[in-house]
């Protein structure tokens, strides 16, 4: 990746990054480690919220990390063999970076946090669409902020995120069949541990519907 496309953007946003008050550099220091555990929280919501659902939404629910797992050691692997400079080192005239530079050998391209972040917007949309609204600006900030504590070039996150949103989408829409037939079977296995794993499904539902219709 020729680096040196976006490397007066880079400058642009990480001179304006000094310019802005000290609360607002921590806080931007801070949402680039604390994006990640939000996204986190949001998967064990999406699935506890699929558990009564049909198999299908469960399985995109469970695969929500897991794709975005896979999206991650993708972005590992092409960064291991593209092996681009941080900007923060390779950029001539530019200030120090918020946060310390990623030592040699933490390559650049593609940005893991923007890849991970795109990738968990998109497979949590994908569970539950309206996320989208939350979830894609919560991406978007995430990869920004990367530019703008100096550690990533612009093309690094917006590569990142399209490679961990279409990798992500790949890999729910590849398993989510038989992930869901593996959830049907947990259903009736009878085993307490594989039903809090893959929820009761609707059979619960129908049955507590029953049970009320009954008592009346």
């Amino acid at each position: 990746m020729n680096s040196s496309a976006t490397s007066d953007l880079y400058r642009d946003i990480t001179d304006f990054a000094r310019t802005t008050p000290s609360w607002f550099q921590h806080l931007a220091e801070l949402w680039t480690e604390a994006g990640l555990l939000l996204f986190g929280v949001f998967f064990i919501a999406v699935w506890w919220y699929a558990r009564p659902a049909g198999a299908r939404a469960v399985a995109v629910a469970v695969l929500a990390p897991l794709a975005t797992a896979v999206a991650y050691v993708c972005s590992e692997l092409t960064k291991s063999a593209l092996t681009e400079e941080r900007p923060c080192r390779a950029v001539a005239g530019a200030g120090a970076s918020l946060i310390p530079c990623p030592p040699v050998g933490d390559w650049s391209f593609p940005s893991n946090h923007a890849t991970i972040a795109g990738a968990a917007a998109i497979a949590l949309a994908l569970a539950r669409p309206v996320l989208a609204y939350l979830t894609v600006p919560m991406a978007l900030l995430m990869a920004f902020s990367r530019v703008f504590v100096g550690v990533h070039y612009p093309h690094d996150v917006a590569v990142g995120l399209v490679f961990g949103g279409v990798v992500a989408t790949l890999v729910v829409l590849a398993a989510a069949r038989p992930v869901g037939a593996l959830v049907g079977t947990m259903r009736t296995s009878g085993s307490s541990l594989a039903l809090l794993l893959a929820g009761p499904g609707h059979r619960a539902r129908t049955a507590d519907h029953v049970a009320v219709t009954e008592r009346v």
